[in-house]
């Protein structure tokens, strides 16, 4: 499943989803996760009402299933779970290398509803020329 985390640092999820200068992504299991992907956005980010600015953020995170944020508009959220991606806002700035264990550990155990629909959208992705060709067949 691949998540995403809104940072100023790399390092922290400490930024708002559209102020956010970095978007990283990463593929997490219950036994593993690694880092896909850094998206830099640039220091240019003053707070406004620009909606064009959350664009290639929300590219950033197609395909995710969950963002991690410090904080979200009620528009960039809804854009957000438009593209059934889940946002969870932490309360104060947090090591993503943190989040990713507990995710993993959460994962291992009995994930709460909201975590195993993300899991189930997540294994419906996959796709196999093979069921394809046979539903046309049908």
């Amino acid at each position: 499943m691949r998540i995403a985390f809104a940072t100023q640092d790399k390092v922290h999820v400490d930024a708002h989803f559209g102020w956010a200068k970095n978007i990283v992504t990463y593929d997490v299991t219950a036994d593993d996760h690694t880092f896909v992907e850094a998206f830099d956005f640039g220091d240019n980010l003053e707070e406004d009402a620009d909606e064009d600015k959350l664009e290639p953020k929300l590219e950033a995170i197609h395909g995710c299933a969950i963002l991690y944020v410090a904080a979200i508009g009620g528009s960039g959220a809804a854009r957000v779970v438009a593209l059934k991606v889940h946002p969870v806002k932490v309360s104060q700035p947090e090591p993503i290398e943190d989040i990713l264990f507990k995710l993993r550990k959460v994962l291992k155990g009995t994930p709460p509803p909201w975590l195993r629909k993300a899991l189930a959208k997540n294994a419906g992705r996959s796709y196999d020329p093979a069921e394809d060709d046979e539903v046309s067949h049908r």
